[in-house]
């Protein structure tokens, strides 16, 4: 069975190197060579192994964990909103997306790219995101849930979308801050709760905003279930009803904007995965692997397999129809 894998990260050699030549431009430091590298930024630090810019590593992993195809999106350390130069914003994601384009030239049977956008500056983020879609054929973006201190709702990004939505491109939505730090800087809850909590702030922003009601044909695909709202959904739809202020801006209902965003299945507990394809449907869960972070899925096939009352069409689904069916029948 086909198995296509909708997160998985990179951080190219292009943005390594660029990294490496100026730690004090991109605030981060590339220690050591060759491949025993490590990245340094504040208090994150982890060792750059080969599956985050060789090809080659790439498919090694996929191989071990059963993947037919892996849309290769870049890790959120390559974001870059923080730059205030519109000029260097836009030659950084260009180095980005370059990196990402050459890793899929050398195995374009079994890698597709995603492109990251310089989305603090939007009329340089619709000139990146034309040219990536013209010149590498990219059919996705990844930006971050957040832009800086800015949210994704807030109209200033609105063109931004709504040209992604008239290409037909495909948004993933990657959690970028870790959270707010102060009560979560232990413990790894900058990640544990952190990175599902930006997604569901995104999600009830872009919801209670009406930003949804302007973009009914954007694609967006979130990461790690959808963060926790596919598990609170209830309790937006009951606020949306008791509540003036959820109610001033939209009159559409939270579940059925919920129901229009697509989710991986990447929440390492095959009951939240049962919740979620009950949920949503299975014509809207793809797999995703968060590969190579630590805090990715390494046997992806068995976790789906675990799922309980698992059905022939769900398990094809999420394998890989709802990911064809995303992209417009082709990747």
């Amino acid at each position: 069975m086909k198995r296509i894998d909708l997160h998985s990260h990179v951080i190219p050699e292009t943005i390594v190197q660029a990294m490496r030549d100026q730690p004090d431009v991109y605030n981060t430091r590339i220690e050591g060579e060759g491949h025993k590298r490590v990245f340094v930024r504040g208090k994150t630090r982890f060792d750059l192994i080969p599956e985050f810019y060789d090809a080659d590593a790439k498919l090694e992993s996929m191989d071990r964990k059963g993947l037919t195809i892996s849309v290769i999106s870049p890790g959120p350390q390559s974001f870059f909103y923080n730059l205030k130069d519109a000029d260097l914003a836009l030659k950084t994601a260009k180095l980005v997306n370059q990196g990402v384009a050459e890793m899929v030239s050398k195995k374009p049977d079994r890698l597709r790219g995603m492109a990251t956008l310089p989305m603090q500056h939007p009329d340089a983020a619709i000139a990146e995101l034309e040219r990536v879609v013209k010149e590498y054929g990219f059919k996705a973006v990844e930006m971050g849930c957040a832009i800086g201190e800015e949210e994704l709702a807030d109209p200033k990004f609105r063109p931004v979308l709504r040209r992604i939505q008239e290409l037909k491109v495909v948004i993933f939505a990657h959690p970028n801050t870790q959270g707010s730090g102060g009560r979560l800087e232990c413990y790894y809850l900058t990640n544990l709760i952190g990175n599902p909590l930006e997604t569901t702030i995104m999600m009830g922003k872009l919801m209670f905003s009406g930003a949804l009601d302007e973009l009914k044909d954007m694609r967006m695909l979130l990461a790690h279930g959808g963060g926790f709202l596919p598990y609170q959904i209830g309790r937006f739809e009951h606020g949306h009803k008791v509540r003036p202020d959820t109610a001033a801006v939209t009159q559409s209902k939270p579940l059925e904007m919920f129901r229009q965003f697509y989710f991986d299945a990447l929440t390492h507990s095959p009951q939240a995965v049962r919740h979620l394809i009950d949920t949503v449907g299975s014509e809207r869960v793809v797999l995703g692997t968060d590969s190579p972070f630590d805090m990715g899925e390494e046997q992806p096939v068995e976790r789906l397999e675990a799922t309980p009352r698992l059905t022939e069409k769900e398990r094809e689904d999420v394998s890989f129809r709802t990911a064809l069916n995303l992209f417009g029948g082709a990747l």
